[in-house]
């Protein structure tokens, strides 16, 4: 490629266009480069059209079929079941078979007492089996609901097909389950298999929700505004729905709300309004925005954060502000579309105006910037390519080229060169002198630090011999060859390390990094920027900082927090002097918006900008009734971009940073700050 064409000229045309998949390629390349060659080369330009990238070849190369999902109902599904073979529903989040089963059993005349549901659980085993053999017997349909919550039970389910003979003919199981690795092989073996997925797109979405509307519902309501706000609960159940894609700028915690969510908030606000109606027919907007915010889909929210993305669509959408008749009310409008309410009462007509909406739509209908859909499908390519790395051979090579086992040895060495001597505990803890809070911060970071460091030595040292053949290859040892190999960091260093999403080399260099500081730390005393994601634990370190403020001024620890403000030093070197209370902080990273640096507030994103770099952190302990602020947009930090997870790990600090638009805006922007870039 590069004795063909100037660098200068791929950089400028594949990097900067809206689609270079779709785009001839610079310098005559479509004649010189095949379409795999074409596909490598994005790659190497723009990771986040992979996607689409690799679409295309397929299509091209062996039909629009294989990247089209089929359309499946379920009279089909029906149709090709038999009494012997189960039909396994793989779920995935927003799904649920259930509701569409029970309108196929209506259909078919399996409804009543011929269809039974069971969810499974803790005790359920029991009540399953004896509702089998009813069935079997019978006649009847059985569905067992969230069979992955009692994957043990399984076994004995699966014995238990094995002995059906004559199975009644109409007889029909339907079982439910999410994606895991113990389901049974033999049930699956023998069963029907079904995944099913909420649709795809706003449109999608909004369609299929007043598809499953009986045509009269939106008349059975005695107030004029349900069809209305119909529509609007319509509308933000796609929304909380099509955010999920984005990954954790989306939902920190992908949630699986379902139509059951959309069809109780429906009862709800029918009832409702209908009370209202024999009061003074004003529309309860803070009973409404509690019970369909708060309790319907904030309670499957377990994140505070995601519940106040919730809390932020509801003040957005509900309101009289949407009635007004002198500035009309769109959910989102551009120079290409307007999302509004239409101003109908049939369930006909709000689907004809569904229909005329785009099939595609922006990240910034969601209230997103349209760069989440970059890292959308940055991280699609990156799990592709994973998923390729897993199922590449793992044999050794036999055509002149350096082996497999010669590699990892290679990188092993490398490796050990890097790797520094043991920290000496007992000097160190003599030569601090006075053990402050900060000084038992750095004595537990320096332990840790310490037993990561054995564990590397032992493993490339123990791993070098066994590549060499004067001891065996054990399981652990052979999960740390293919780690190296695929460079990746072994699983045994990561459960000893702080969480990272980095690749083995840049790991490394972090690890590197980390020990610098330590060693600076020791030797020239605390230093006066921390960077604090080369700590173990850098919550520590923060309330250390506040232990010992409030030691100094004799302030109550349960009454004191942190202020933060971003300083004008875009760098550590910048900064000349150590705070005498608190610190400043370097290595952190602004996602979902980016940092003015001359107003010292928060912009929109850069185009293509997915990250950036944050100016140093001043952070000062402080009681905590003297913070008062203005202007301010409380962002959560976190240790990386996989951000907090269902266990609540993950979050480190808040930081406030000033703002001149309304918080609600980098609310539904996923605004976030991250120790760690990828």
């Amino acid at each position: 490629l590069y004795t063909t064409v100037t660098t200068e000229a791929v950089v400028s045309t594949q990097s900067t266009g809206d689609d270079p998949e779709s785009q001839p390629s610079p310098c005559n390349l479509d004649e010189k480069l095949n379409d795999f060659q074409k596909l490598c080369m994005l790659k190497c330009f723009r990771v986040d059209r992979v996607y689409r990238g690799v679409t295309n070849y397929v299509t091209g190369k062996m039909g629009e079929k294989y990247v089209t999902p089929p359309v499946v109902t379920f009279e089909a599904i029906f149709e090709q079941s038999s009494p012997i073979s189960p039909v396994v529903f793989i779920l995935s989040p927003g799904s649920d078979p259930a509701s569409d089963l029970m309108k196929l059993a209506d259909r078919t005349g399996f409804g009543g007492n011929r269809l039974k549901f069971l969810a499974m659980g803790q005790g359920q085993e029991k009540a399953a089996l004896q509702l089998l053999d009813t069935a079997i017997t019978r006649g009847q349909w059985l569905m067992l609901q969230n069979c992955h919550l009692l994957v043990n039970w399984l076994v004995d389910l699966e014995k238990a097909l094995e002995k059906i003979q004559k199975p009644h003919p109409e007889f029909r199981l339907w079982l439910t389950t999410e994606p895991t690795p113990r389901f049974p092989v033999g049930i699956l073996q023998r069963s029907f298999k079904v995944v099913t997925e909420p649709p795809n797109g706003l449109k999608l979405n909004l369609r299929q929700t007043y598809v499953k509307i009986p045509s009269t519902a939106l008349q059975e309501c005695t107030h004029e505004a349900f069809p209305e706000l119909m529509f609007v609960l319509g509308f933000f159940h796609a929304v909380v729905q099509e955010r999920r894609k984005y990954g954790k700028i989306g939902w920190n915690i992908p949630y699986d709300f379902n139509e059951s969510d959309l069809r109780v908030c429906m009862e709800l606000m029918k009832t409702y309004l209908d009370k209202s109606m024999e009061i003074d027919g004003k529309i309860p907007w803070s009973s409404l925005k509690y019970l369909i915010g708060e309790v319907m889909y904030g309670g499957r929210a377990i994140d505070n954060y995601d519940r106040r993305i919730i809390n932020t669509y509801m003040d957005e959408y509900m309101g009289d502000f949407i009635f007004d008749s002198f500035q009309p009310f769109f959910f989102y409008k551009d120079k290409e579309v307007a999302y509004n309410i239409p101003k109908e009462t049939h369930r006909d007509k709000f689907l004809e105006y569904i229909e005329e909406l785009p099939l595609a739509n922006t990240p910034c209908v969601f209230g997103l910037h349209s760069n989440a859909e970059i890292g959308y499908f940055t991280n699609a390519a990156k799990d592709m390519c994973s998923y390729m790395i897993e199922l590449q051979p793992q044999t050794s090579s036999s055509d002149g080229g350096i082996s497999r086992e010669q590699y990892i040895e290679k990188v092993a060495v490398d490796i050990e060169e890097k790797l520094p001597a043991l920290f000496e505990l007992d000097r160190i803890r003599k030569q601090l002198g006075e053990i402050t809070p900060t000084a038992v911060v750095l004595l537990q970071e320096l332990e840790r630090f310490n037993i990561l460091i054995s564990k590397m030595k032992i493993s490339v040292a123990t791993l070098q011999r066994a590549l060499a053949g004067e001891v065996g290859m054990s399981a652990e040892l052979d999960e740390i060859a293919k780690a190296l190999f695929n460079g990746q960091i072994p699983a045994s260093w990561r459960r000893l390390a702080p969480d990272t999403l980095k690749s083995l080399g840049n790991w490394i260099a972090h690890f590197t990094h980390r020990f610098e500081q330590y060693s600076g730390w020791i030797e020239k005393g605390e230093p006066a920027v921390m960077w604090l994601s080369g700590l173990h634990i850098p919550e520590s370190y923060l309330t250390a900082l506040v232990q010992a403020t409030c030691r100094k001024n004799g302030w109550p620890l349960d009454k004191s927090t942190l202020y933060t403000t971003v300083t004008t030093h875009t760098k550590a070197e910048d900064v000349r002097e150590k705070l005498h209370s608190g610190c400043y902080v370097e290595g952190l990273y602004l996602e979902g918006a980016s940092w003015d640096v001359q107003s010292a507030c928060l912009r929109k994103s850069k185009p293509k900008v997915l990250v950036e770099e944050l100016p140093v952190l001043k952070i000062i302990p402080i009681e905590a009734h003297r913070l008062k602020l203005q202007n301010t947009f409380k962002t959560p930090v976190y240790t990386t971009s996989e951000r907090r997870n269902a266990m609540g790990v993950g979050l480190v600090f808040e930081a406030d940073l000033s703002t001149t638009d309304h918080s609600s805006h980098w609310v539904l922007q996923g605004v976030a700050l991250m120790l760690n870039a990828d």
